[in-house]
């Protein structure tokens, strides 16, 4: 978990995108060839198209686990931002105070223990320099309150590209089902329709195309689900962050009067 945030948001999430679209293609293949009916093979994969295996229902199995790497690295951060908070950096004993110069020590063993992919000690050195320039508890707490807006701002747009994955996917579906249904009337414009077969292939070519907006929409669903979790649980991880920094250091916060 450590090594995929010391990678940068960038780089780790490109790793997790590579990764789960060669997830996507091995879920594909296993689907193939599974020993399951071959009907059900056709509303998943779309098998029969001619243009397979660049079919509608495949690009929607990428989106869909493309989304599911999204969501694991929400996790991945709200879940490291949770621990943090379990390590201790801030006493906490309710007796404890703090004055400019225990500020100063707390600020080497914050150092110490910043990182790149810190998010406690990165905010708590800001803090603690900014007390020791002003020594004002009042603009320390509202700078506290500043920097803990940038960080829900940050999560709301580090979301955008989860949200657009839940739209894109069963708008995917949309134009599988448009599609389908065209080849469907193609279908039923070049053909007798007096056939014994007619109705069958006919039906079966709509029905194709229906169950592209139901895959799509099982999928929207499934990713809007774990995504109001994540994202509710990242909201947590900030909220104890916000409480933890709030009881035990701008709280705690006090200056000699001469």
């Amino acid at each position: 978990m450590t090594a995929l945030l010391r990678l940068g948001s960038i780089k780790a999430r490109l790793i997790l995108a590579f990764s789960m679209i060669l997830l996507a293609i091995l879920a594909i293949l296993m689907i193939m060839n599974l020993p399951i009916d071959e009907a059900i093979k056709q509303k998943l994969l779309d098998i029969n198209n001619s243009s397979y295996p660049f079919s509608i229902q495949n690009i929607m199995w990428v989106f869909f686990f493309f989304g599911i790497g999204e969501l694991l690295y929400r996790w991945v951060v709200a879940r490291y931002t949770t621990l943090e908070i379990c390590k201790g950096i801030l006493p906490e004993g309710e007796e404890v105070l703090l004055t400019t110069a225990d500020t100063r020590k707390l600020y080497e063993n914050v150092k110490s223990k910043a990182t790149s992919e810190s998010i406690l000690p990165i905010l708590l050195k800001k803090l603690i320099v900014h007390f020791q320039t002003t020594e004002s508890i009042a603009q320390t707490q509202e700078i506290f309150g500043s920097q803990m807006d940038i960080k829900y701002s940050e999560m709301n747009t580090d979301y955008s590209m989860i949200r657009y994955i839940t739209w894109v996917i069963p708008t995917l579906g949309f134009i599988g089902t448009v599609v389908g249904i065209s080849q469907a009337l193609a279908y039923a414009g070049h053909n007798d329709p007096t056939s014994s077969t007619f109705l069958a292939n006919l039906t079966g070519k709509l029905g194709v195309a229906f169950d592209t907006t139901l895959v799509a929409l099982l999928m929207s669903a499934f990713l809007v689900f774990l995504l109001h979790i994540i994202e509710s649980y990242e909201e947590k991880s900030l909220a104890k962050l916000e409480e933890y920094v709030l009881d035990n250091f701008i709280n705690k916060l006090y200056i000699h009067k001469n």
